[in-house]
């Protein structure tokens, strides 16, 4: 695999910032993780941190390099500070940086596959949300979208007793807007309609049973299958932490319809 700290100019953001990525490898002389690729330009995962994170911490938290190598699939990590990957009311334009600028930048810096059945978007907490809403705000780009213990009812986690974000950050985020019904309701863009496109993308939600979001996971899986929503659901003891995400990013992995590598 290449590991790339790539350091570059926003002009969406106005202003430099960072994304890390992982280029496939094909290696045979390599010791202990030998890496593959695939024919033509390799799939692309983008991968979301959640909110007291940045680019780094997948990286950092996990093994997700090694957990790729054997797959031919490119990564890309965003930094997009605490968001929520939206287009923030006092703040900066991160929804728009990461559905525009970004997949365009990486292209053009990167050898990268364009077609839908090799895209994909993951993430966790924050970045659960983030990719939920992406696929389901842009069903023409990706295959499947995962979320590993997303927040996956922002419309109503602002006013949750146990919501651990400072209202002042909803209020930087939304500002006064209206969240329930729009498009960062991820549970209302069930609703919307694909058009004569390819249809929603195949969805994975994870949540251990003992995280905080638990319940809001239940709401978003229960929306979704009374709506025929493509979807796979994996609920299993767990906590909010990096041990279950670790482990379910594997999972996450092993469910794409990825291309086969060699």
């Amino acid at each position: 695999m290449a590991l790339i700290r790539c350091d570059f100019h926003s002009e969406v953001l106005g202003v430099s910032t960072s994304m890390t990525v992982i280029l496939p490898q094909r290696t045979a002389s390599q010791i202990g993780m030998p890496g593959s690729t695939v024919p033509g330009d390799p799939p692309v995962l983008y991968l979301l941190h959640g909110l007291s994170d940045d680019d780094t911490i997948w990286l950092r938290r996990t093994s997700i390099e090694r957990y790729v190598a054997p797959l031919g699939l490119a990564v890309v990590m965003p930094q997009v500070g605490r968001s929520f990957y939206t287009d923030e009311a006092h703040g900066n334009r991160y929804w728009t940086f990461l559905s525009q600028e970004l997949p365009e930048l990486c292209r053009s810096f990167f050898r990268l596959s364009d077609r839908r059945a090799d895209t994909f978007v993951a993430g966790l907490s924050m970045g659960g949300y983030g990719a939920v809403k992406w696929a389901l705000r842009e069903p023409g780009r990706f295959a499947a979208a995962a979320s590993l213990s997303g927040a996956l009812n922002v419309a109503t986690r602002r006013e949750h007793p146990t919501s651990p974000v400072d209202p002042a950050l909803w209020h930087t985020v939304f500002g006064d807007r209206t969240v329930p019904g729009s498009d960062d309701d991820t549970v209302a863009l069930l609703d919307r309609p694909t058009g004569d496109g390819p249809g929603r993308p195949s969805l994975y939600v994870a949540c251990g049973t003992e995280d905080f979001l638990y319940e809001d996971n239940l709401t978003f899986v229960e929306a979704a299958r009374r709506r025929d929503v493509p979807l796979t659901v994996d609920f299993s003891p767990g906590a909010h932490d990096w041990a279950y995400w670790d482990a379910k990013i594997q999972d996450v992995l092993a469910w794409l319809p990825l291309r086969p590598a060699g």
